[in-house]
């Protein structure tokens, strides 16, 4: 696969740093990637958009899934990731994660993770939905991802590795032979558009986390803004799966007009018993699935917003005054300090709740040692599609992906380094473009964000229809149309900066969502479209891929199997891509 050639128009780096690889993002699938790169004598970075403990990883409150517990074993766990994942997922790839992931687990323990335990002794483990099995190891009750930063980030530290805080990544970086050759960077400073640098490194680890800022009310954190996503598609990299959007069913109803991160309601306080009811205090998932509220996320998504139509309510209720005050405080503290802040005591009273987007199971189109379309990068964690979620992760899959894929990530590019096939030198990138046949991407205003993340909340949120889509898509492209315009009829653009790279890069993503979403006319995993209310695996077990071509369009097609095609550099697509 071959360049766009497009970039971000941003200054020239004015500063560089070498290293035998660049891992960008700092959650678990980054740090994970960076200790296991720096401990096979690899000279690593590591680039962060905020500081290294301040990204998606932190805000995660169910814990990890492992076949930990006793009676449990991978082949469970691989049936259940199966099923939630609708007919897509890669079996070949969750059987990776499944039975390498116990002892990802056990080496994140090692590094200084510290798990509840039971009184027994061992891990306390809990359910979430679509698992038949407590599989869910947590700490400090509902704060599990703050404790895995906590223990990466120390370890980064005692380590010495070298890390670039509040910077972020423009574009890729690429040499003569149209390899990775590093990445372009920004340097947040106080209210300056000039700390432009790079860092040159034949090996390039994208870990930037999602991009839930694309729409109005997200439980992702403001820092995930698509980056990584933006920053493949314009290297020429294969995108797939990005329709699948997955909306957590629990997260704290603000009112209709909030926006901006949302309070999680963790799906493990179903997990430990918890009902879901209507303003009357009627239960509405039994009936709807073997697993009742325990059922997969699209499945409770979907039931709240049905039954939300229904009552002509804008939030459904999620009933655990049965835990006592104990529980809450033991087991769910920050949940329940999170409802305390906004007027509502889960002890006495049931929580609002409604679906709100959390995660993307789609993402930059890897192999099962995360090595994309594009020759020297890799990616991982969220940013990624593996094949491991399908059409619909399975609850508390995301850190063990996190884990199990960055470990092979390193693993690659050390083996790499060790045969000589990655390069033993430091890269000499192409230089900055700066003339018509190096075409700069428009940069938008900043007040464009709030466009997109209603545009896309109207037309590509829960329900989804042809016609919600296509005023998504017209609205989207007149977006971009018009920066387009300004800059190459008027010579204008918006001035280089982190909040007009952000929204250029929401635009970027929210573009390929829509297409994806338009492209796929049934409804799967947590696709939902209310026009083709059902699920076709006849015409659509099938994945969408979307590459960005050097003029800006879409080109967007369907695999001919459920399997992907392997990530061979310049492979061509099975299907003849349509332009949009």
């Amino acid at each position: 696969m071959t360049s766009t050639g497009i970039r971000l128009h941003a200054p020239a780096p004015g500063w560089a740093i070498a290293a035998d690889v660049v891992v960008v993002g700092s959650g678990v699938a980054g740090l994970t990637a960076a200790l296991r790169c720096e401990s096979a004598g690899l000279r690593t970075v590591v680039v962060t958009k905020a500081r290294l403990d301040d990204g998606s990883t932190r805000w995660a409150q169910g814990g990890v899934a492992a076949a930990l517990g006793e009676g449990d074993t991978p082949e469970q766990h691989l049936d259940d990731t199966l099923v939630a994942g609708a007919g897509l997922c890669d079996e070949e790839a969750v059987r990776i994660l499944v039975t390498e992931g116990p002892d990802a687990v056990r080496r994140l323990i090692a590094t200084g993770a510290h798990f509840d335990e039971s009184t027994e002794g061992g891990l306390a483990l809990t359910r979430e939905g679509g698992h038949h099995r407590r599989r869910i190891a947590h700490a400090g009750g509902d704060a599990t991802g703050a404790e895995i930063s906590r223990a990466l980030v120390e370890a980064v530290r005692a380590r010495g590795l070298r890390t670039v805080e509040n910077a972020l990544v423009l574009d890729l970086l690429t040499d003569a032979e149209g390899r990775t050759a590093g990445v372009t960077l920004h340097v947040m400073g106080e209210g300056q558009h000039d700390g432009v640098g790079a860092v040159h490194a034949p090996a390039v680890v994208l870990a930037t986390g999602g991009m839930g800022q694309v729409f109005s009310a997200t439980t992702n954190p403001s820092v995930s803004t698509g980056d990584g996503v933006a920053l493949a598609l314009r290297a020429g990299a294969e995108v797939s799966d990005l329709e699948f959007v997955q909306f957590h069913p629990t997260v704290l109803f603000l009112g209709a007009d909030a926006e901006g991160q949302q309070p999680l309601v963790s799906e493990a306080v179903r997990g430990e018993g918890a009902h879901l009811v209507d303003a009357d205090g009627v239960r509405f998932m039994q009936g709807q699935h073997e697993l009742a509220e325990l059922a997969p996320r699209d499945i409770v998504a979907k039931a709240i917003t049905r039954r939300m139509q229904e009552h002509g309510a804008d939030h459904m209720y999620l009933d655990a005054r049965q835990f006592g005050r104990t529980m809450w405080e033991n087991r769910f503290p920050t949940i329940l300090a999170a409802c305390r802040a906004h007027g509502i005591d889960p002890v006495t009273e049931p929580v609002p709740v409604a679906p709100a987007a959390h995660y993307a199971s789609g993402g930059v189109r890897t192999d099962a040692h995360g090595r994309t379309t594009v020759p020297g990068l890799y990616a991982c964690g969220e940013v990624a599609c593996t094949g491991v979620h399908g059409a619909n992760r399975l609850a508390s899959n995301s850190l063990l992906e996190g884990l199990v894929y960055a470990e092979r990530i390193a693993a690659d590019i050390a083996a790499a380094h060790t045969a000589g096939t990655l390069h033993a030198r430091v890269p000499t990138p192409l230089p900055h473009p700066d003339h018509p046949r190096h075409p700069q991407h428009p940069l938008l205003p900043p007040e464009t964000r709030l466009t997109i993340q209603r545009i896309m909340t109207e037309g590509a949120g829960v329900l989804r229809s042809a016609d919600s889509l296509t005023r998504a898509a017209d609205r989207l492209h007149r977006l971009h149309a018009e920066a387009r315009e300004a800059l190459h009829e008027h010579g204008k653009t918006s001035e280089p900066g982190v909040d007009t790279w952000e929204a250029t890069n929401l635009l970027c993503v929210a573009r390929v969502l829509v297409a994806a979403a338009a492209r796929r006319e049934e409804t799967r995993g947590c696709h939902w479209r209310e026009d083709h209310a059902d699920r076709d695996d006849t015409t659509w077990r099938r994945h969408v891929v979307v590459r960005l071509n050097p003029v800006r369009t879409l080109a967007v097609h369907t695999t001919d199997t459920p399997e992907f095609p392997p990530t061979v550099h310049g492979a061509q697509p099975t299907h003849r891509p349509q332009e949009q």
